[in-house]
């Protein structure tokens, strides 16, 4: 349970620091479930109790003045420290004592302390909120005004936590680092088996490097060496790359990635659909590049109705196949509009018949054309991670990639500083992992700060 504890702290802290746009939303039960019809029944039978109450004669106040008390305390939630006299005159006014002498004489006015409230509510809430109290102003029905009170205080109490959560970040970013570090320590310590599949992930990168060695040394002039001498970054980097072709669905992330495991696998997402762009691109380019040169709009026009039929390409009801014939047709079509409007012929039906082909191959095991774009994808990201944190300038985006050049660059950029925060954090523990794999020493049970470089 600490480890858990830990894991949660340390996973809310990182999306907080690392994710400009997190923000904490309300649960929503799903419209006409089961949860929802239920919770509604239960709402309003509340609420239609409350109002028999109040039209009673003489009215009942218990109730309501319950719920005044609740929301005095609601309304002191939300003062600083320093907002002693506003406090002092919501406890004077919301005095559930003294609410209820007055009912007790029948001279309790309900409409004039919902007035206070939503008066008090207007000073502290967010600009947001002020549609929701010019339309609690607006409403006449006592019971209708209570509900739709404690609707905006909830509403009020989400806006504070995100904006407690939006004035801690920079802290959180500064900090970000060691504090990560020292969670994910004690979490190591709860669990020492908290750095198996870590430990697994390297190994895989450190025996295909060994074996990519073994096989130089066997070619003739190598020098022959029992223990190939293999370069940590190089190995790490190489663990990183295997990171653009995870199976998120069915294979489980390194512990030192799980607080990044969502944006992982969306930029890997992001990643095959650029790919398959690029490989469409490229199969037209070769096929009829000579009758389309100097055409650059019809380039653009193909990419933007490649992105638009492969939204969604994830999904494993997507049928790639199909949509790839479908692209390939689409391509027949806007290229036949661009040579007839150069006053040139149509392209005959054997080499339509010869694109839509080629494009529907691409989903195929070991298509050579996948794994050319697929090769120099990989070799640019490649050398994104060799680059100093944070990249000063890109680097050149290898050929047939310029069609995705300025979408590549951008994930590129993402994946980077993912990769550069996660050694940055994780560094010791790798150093460790790397030093028992690599040199047969013992790894530390304790990650030593000084070996993150």
């Amino acid at each position: 349970m600490a480890a858990a504890r830990n894991l949660s702290n340390m996973t809310l802290a990182h999306e907080i620091a690392v994710n400009e746009n997190f923000q904490l939303k309300q649960d929503a039960l799903p419209e006409n479930s089961l949860a929802s019809r239920v919770k509604h029944i239960v709402h309003q039978a509340f609420w239609d109790v409350l109002e028999s109450e109040l039209n009673a004669e003489p009215p009942e106040y218990e109730h309501a003045i319950k719920l005044f008390e609740e929301i005095r305390e609601i309304l002191l939630s939300f003062l600083t420290p320093g907002g002693n006299r506003l406090r002092n005159q919501i406890c004077e006014v919301l005095d559930t004592d003294l609410i209820r002498q007055q009912a007790e004489h029948s001279a309790v006015d309900i409409q004039g302390l919902a007035n206070y409230v939503i008066s008090t509510m207007g000073k502290l809430c967010a600009p947001v909120r002020d549609d929701d109290i010019r339309e609690l102003k607006a409403t006449s029905n006592i019971v209708e005004v209570l509900r739709q009170i404690f609707h905006v205080l909830d509403l009020m109490k989400m806006d504070m936590v995100n904006f407690t959560i939006r004035s801690v970040r920079p802290h959180l970013q500064r900090q970000l680092v060691d504090y990560e570090r020292t969670k994910f320590q004690e979490i190591l310590e709860e669990t020492p088996s908290a750095l198996d599949q870590t430990t697994e992930w390297i190994k895989e990168s450190v025996n295909e490097e060994l074996l990519s060695l073994s096989e130089t040394a066997l070619t003739p002039g190598a020098e022959n060496s029992s223990k190939p001498s293999l370069s940590p970054t190089l190995v790490l980097n190489n663990s990183y790359l295997k990171l653009l072709q995870w199976d998120y669905q069915k294979k489980e992330l390194p512990e030192t990635l799980m607080t990044d495991g969502a944006r992982l696998q969306e930029l890997t997402e992001k990643l095959n659909q650029l790919k398959i762009i690029a490989c469409l691109s490229l199969i037209t380019n070769n096929m009829v590049g000579a009758l389309t040169e100097g055409l650059p709009e019809l380039a653009n026009r193909l990419k933007r109705i490649s992105a638009v039929l492969l939204e969604g390409m994830n999904k494993e009801t997507f049928n790639l196949k199909e949509v790839l014939n479908s692209i390939g047709v689409q391509t027949c079509v806007e290229v036949n509009k661009a040579l007839v409007e150069r006053g040139l012929s149509n392209l005959n039906a054997e080499v339509q018949a010869n694109l839509i082909g080629q494009f529907s191959s691409i989903e195929e095991e070991d298509n050579p054309i996948w794994s050319l774009i697929d090769k120099r994808i990989q070799l640019y990201m490649k050398s994104l991670l060799c680059l100093p944190s944070p990249q000063k300038c890109m680097p050149p985006v290898p050929g047939g990639l310029a069609v995705i050049q300025q979408e590549l660059e951008a994930l590129g950029s993402q994946y980077a500083n993912i990769v550069n925060l996660n050694k940055q954090v994780y560094g010791p523990f790798y150093a460790n992992i790397l030093r028992k794999l690599l040199f047969g020493e013992e790894a530390m049970g304790k990650a030593d700060a000084s070996s993150s470089n």
